[in-house]
């Protein structure tokens, strides 16, 4: 399979590790805030220059020893599911560990990759209540395979954490509303919005929640999860 970008080196994607993350091509949503849009849309993703399976195979050989893990994100990895569990299987024979990024539509394909041991930690993007999420992809009911993912990784031994960006059209209420849904949980992300790079022009240089908002937020809903903070 071909990529979209790959990043040699990240110490902050996976969580107390060093890690190389890789970039998939196309997704299944279109969040406005999106800040990979040469991923996303079809015409930006003609002109994005493409990493080959074989190039990146060839850097993570070279860099044994030096990296720990290897982040998938997108675009929405799970879109390339069978290229996807390939790769991930000469990855894991590399003796990498592997964090993958995924927007909770295709739970099925994401419990596959948990039995298989093909993933070793889960970002899980819970992007706004339930009721919100239509504005997001014209796939009815969304939600329900978000639910669906959610419960998966709750039940599963795997190492996960569910996370949220502080979009614009998100207030108090809405993050509230989230936790309650994924509650109790292991470890809950709030991601600062960044505006610079957005798939929705209309959201460049927006601002979402205040700082001071975040942290009153933050101290309501810590008790609910082993480990939350801002990022």
């Amino acid at each position: 399979m071909d990529f979209g970008g790959l990043q040699k080196v990240t110490l902050v994607d996976y969580p107390q590790k060093i890690a190389a993350t890789l970039f998939t091509i196309g997704c299944n949503f279109s969040c406005p805030y999106c800040q990979n849009p040469e991923l996303v849309l079809k015409d930006l993703i003609e002109e994005q220059p493409k990493i080959s399976e074989k190039e990146v195979l060839i850097f993570l050989k070279e860099r044994t020893g030096l990296l720990e893990g290897v982040c998938v994100t997108g675009g929405e990895p799970l879109l390339h599911f069978q290229e996807l569990k390939k790769f991930l299987k000469k990855v894991k024979k590399l003796g990498y560990l592997v964090k993958l990024d995924h927007n909770g539509s295709l739970p099925e394909k994401m419990e596959i990759l948990i039995k298989e041991g093909l993933v070793d930690y889960i970002a899980l993007d819970v992007k706004a209540p339930k009721e919100k999420y239509n504005f997001l992809t014209s796939i009815k009911d969304i939600w329900q395979k978000v639910d669906k993912s959610i419960k998966i990784l709750k039940e599963s031994k795997i190492n996960y954490e569910f996370r949220t960006t502080l979009a614009p059209f998100l207030d108090e209420k809405d993050i509230l509303k989230i936790v309650d849904w994924i509650k109790p949980g292991r470890a809950y992300y709030l991601q600062r919005f960044q505006s610079k790079k957005v798939l929705d022009k209309n959201l460049l240089n927006k601002e979402g929640l205040k700082e001071e908002e975040v942290e009153k937020i933050i101290q309501k809903i810590k008790p609910f999860f082993e480990f939350c903070q801002i990022r």
